[in-house]
């Protein structure tokens, strides 16, 4: 069992980052009352979920180009290399951003927060891979229960959902939502499948994770639609949440999506550092330094224009990846058969 939570945290690390925890991400692919968005991407997402895990137990994988080489076709397989080296580079980008807008609430200047995340995701990486893997599972259950706690007590203070204006679902949104999150957890997923030694692992992991991501994503559509009005105003949507709660909450809560963020940074970091492991002899921690103070500047740019421009634009990229992903069980089904 602790196997299963270890790669349900995993995975809900890498996606559960600073676009997610902030709620600008929920906001941008559901939009007001999007919880039939929500059960489609849940329907999806436990598909391409249980085939990334079962594809990584079969083939044994150490880094993420096994899976691809999986699921596309050979011509492809170069360009969703290169496209997933990119994202990953740019997750960690807006990780860095997102660290500097969490702390600009107390009127710190960003450089603060971007100055520790690159110092955490060095610090991380003179570890070993099973430490750092244990970290995540310490440090995600506290970041589900936390946001968890906040938005059932903010739905049930905030009773104005009469005032709410309902937009129509979006279904291509809750598809691109899928598909922008398939290449992080390929990355995650892949550089541990040497990890997972049975089937029961695959299809436990993949039930777990997407309940609960599904879930949360329900509870904090609907919290964000209640306050839409207010919601461009903030960067980070869930103050627009917190700002209703003592100084207290805002303080542990700002703890607890930094720790998000720095999860996902560290996930991306992992996926990068056992791609570039597989061509050069090169210890994590080099790796994990070298990219860190490389990308540190780019994160200068911005954490919402990152997110609005980058996550839609690889949302639509990846919908050919979705789409093998969707169609592998029936496939691997036929094979065994």
């Amino acid at each position: 069992m602790k196997k299963i939570l270890q790669l349900s945290f995993l995975i809900l690390g890498i996606v559960i980052g600073a676009g997610y925890a902030s709620g600008r991400e929920i906001w941008l692919f559901f939009g007001a009352n999007g919880g039939r968005a929500v059960l489609l991407f849940t329907v999806l997402f436990g598909v391409c979920c249980y085939s990334v895990l079962d594809i990584s137990y079969q083939k044994q994988t150490n880094h993420y180009q096994q899976i691809l080489e999986t699921i596309v076709n050979d011509k492809f397989a170069g360009l969703y290399d290169l496209l997933m080296f990119v994202y990953l580079i740019l997750t960690i980008v807006i990780m860095i951003a997102g660290s500097g807008a969490a702390l600009e609430v107390y009127q710190l200047p960003s450089w603060i927060g971007i100055s520790l995340i690159a110092i955490m995701l060095v610090w991380a990486f003179s570890f070993s891979l099973d430490q750092v893997i244990e970290i995540n599972t310490i440090l995600l259950p506290v970041l589900l229960i936390t946001l968890l706690a906040i938005l059932t007590m903010f739905i049930k203070q905030e009773p104005a959902i009469e005032h709410v204006t309902v937009s129509k679902v979006n279904y291509f949104k809750a598809i691109s939502f899928t598909s922008v999150n398939l290449l992080p957890i390929i990355s995650v997923v892949g550089a541990v499948g040497k990890k997972i030694k049975t089937k029961k692992e695959v299809i436990y992991t993949a039930i777990i994770s997407t309940i609960i991501l599904a879930g949360l994503s329900y509870i904090y559509n609907y919290s964000l639609t209640l306050i839409q009005s207010e919601i461009d105003l903030f960067e980070m949507p869930i103050y627009g949440i917190l700002i209703r709660f003592p100084g207290f909450v805002l303080l542990f809560v700002t703890i607890i999506i930094w720790i998000a963020i720095f999860a996902t940074a560290v996930g991306a970091l992992l996926g990068l550092i056992t791609r570039i492991q597989n061509n050069y002899q090169i210890s994590q921690f080099k790796v994990a330094l070298t990219l860190t103070l490389l990308l540190v500047p780019f994160s200068l740019t911005g954490f919402q224009f990152l997110i609005e421009l980058i996550y839609p634009a690889y949302g639509v990229l990846n919908l050919y990846i979705l789409f093998k992903l969707i169609l592998y069980p029936v496939k691997d089904y036929r094979v065994e058969k």
